[in-house]
This record gives C-alpha cells, sequence and structure tokens, in this order.
C-alpha cells in the first residue's frame, strides 16, 4: 500500500480516510489465553504468501516476545501508546492489559485484512489502516502530538535501506524526548546486511540503545531493541547501506 492516510469501511462499502470501525468482539472466535484466535497462524500465513514484503513473518510472535517488547508500556498514567504493525494482535493483548484501561491506544496496521480483525477483536483499541510512514499525520488527524511509546511489530528484515530510513525517520518525529521505542528482530538474521543496517540507523536516531538476552524460547528465537531519547534531526549518514 503505498504512503497515505487510514481509511474505514462505511455502510455504503466505500474505503475513506479515518479509523476503522470497532465492533463488538464476534461471539463466533474461540480466543486463548493470549488473546489469540485459533485461526491467527492460518491468516498470517495466509497473508505473509498474499504480501511477503509488508507481513514478513508466517506466523505471530510468541508470548515470551511480546511480554518483553512491551515493557516499555507504563503501568501508571495515561500514555498515549502506538503499536505499528500489529499483525494478528500478539502484542495488542499484553498492551492492553499492561494500559488497564488507562490512556489511549492506536494502532496502525497497512494489512486492511489485519486491521478489521484486530478492530473486532479489540474494540477498545484505535485502530487505523496507514503506512507507519505517516505515522505523524495519522497521529495528527485524531488530535494526538506525540506519542509517549512506540512498540513496533514491523518486518525490519524485509524493508530496503530507504524504506528502513522512512520509518525511522517517521518514529523520532512522533515520538516525545521522554519516550520509548521498542522493536524486535530475529536472532538467525541479527548478521545479515538489513538487520546490521537497522542496528546502525537506531544507534544514529536515539541517544540510548539496548539489546535484550535473547529469547530462545521464541520461534524462532529473537530478541528486542530498547531504544530512548531519539535525535531529531538524526545523526549524519543514518540510513546506511
Amino acid at each position: 500500500m503505498a504512503v497515505g492516510h487510514g481509511y474505514s469501511r462505511h455502510d455504503d462499502g466505500v474505503a475513506r480516510q479515518g479509523t476503522l470501525p470497532r465492533p463488538g468482539l464476534d461471539p463466533d472466535r474461540a480466543v486463548n489465553g493470549a488473546g489469540r484466535t485459533s485461526g491467527d497462524r492460518s491468516v498470517f500465513l495466509r497473508e505473509f504468501l498474499r504480501a511477503p514484503f509488508t507481513v514478513g513473518a508466517v506466523a505471530p510472535s510468541g508470548g515470551p516476545l511480546a511480554d518483553l517488547v512491551t515493557t516499555a508500556v507504563p503501568r501508571e498514567g495515561s500514555p498515549l501508546v502506538v503499536e505499528l504493525g500489529p499483525g494478528t494482535g500478539a502484542f495488542t493483548e499484553i498492551i492492553q492489559r499492561r494500559l488497564a484501561g488507562r490512556g489511549h491506544h492506536l494502532a496502525i496496521e497497512v494489512n486492511e485484512r489485519f486491521a478489521e480483525r484486530l478492530a473486532a477483536r479489540y474494540p477498545q483499541v484505535e485502530v487505523a489502516v496507514a503506512d507507519a510512514r505517516a505515522l505523524s499525520e495519522t497521529l495528527a488527524e485524531r488530535g494526538h502530538h506525540q506519542a509517549d511509546v512506540i512498540v513496533s511489530g514491523l518486518p525490519w528484515a524485509a524493508f530496503t535501506a530507504e524504506r528502513q530510513g522512512d520509518l525511522l525517520a517517521a518514529i523520532t518525529g512522533a515520538l516525545a524526548p521522554h519516550g520509548a521505542f521498542t522493536t524486535f528482530a530475529y536472532t538467525h538474521t541479527r548478521w545479515a546486511g538489513p538487520a546490521r543496517r537497522l542496528r546502525r540507523s537506531l544507534n544514529l536516531r536515539f541517544e540510548e540503545v539496548v539489546v535484550s538476552r535473547t529469547l530462545w524460547a521464541n520461534l524462532p528465537p529473537a530478541f528486542v531493541y530498547f531504544c530512548r531519547r531519539p535525535r531529531v534531526p538524526a545523526r549524519p549518514y543514518a540510513v546506511a547501506s
């Protein structure tokens, strides 16, 4: 999908800019204890086969990874938490638990099928169909200025250097100076070109970048980047080839 603002389906079936409606949970969907339905894996695989460069994985992230990547969401106050690339909601459920009815949770998903499924399952979450590169515009449309926490499920290894750079610029531009950004990567891709480029770019765009332990229990094993104090603008050569 090209960069642009979010849109929603109206009664006449026309897609317009805005936010997906927030219907109640479909009672026909069996939800397990992690907040995911029994069909999540098949849905994820089907969307990966349809659009591998926007989905980037063949299955949703596991519970240990979801717990770790969302630890930046505070358990007090009223933060604005933005979730990028929520997919079928592996991180969404944990963010909602940590917020416990406080603050505001905005999920931005480029895949309309995932977004509709997410909106049905989590009516308390504001779901926008939009490209994350338009993050500042998406926030402004909804009356928000900057996010306190941004949690990313985006498939960085599938992105070109230009796309990585555009996304990180959007993230640092929309994150409050005191805010935190978290994202993850798979251990087996750690030394691949796109993963090494991402690490260099994070160091150029944030004053503090902490790498977590490896989560061997996740399939595949993964680790998390915890980033704070965004640099705007970034240091020179923020997008490395």
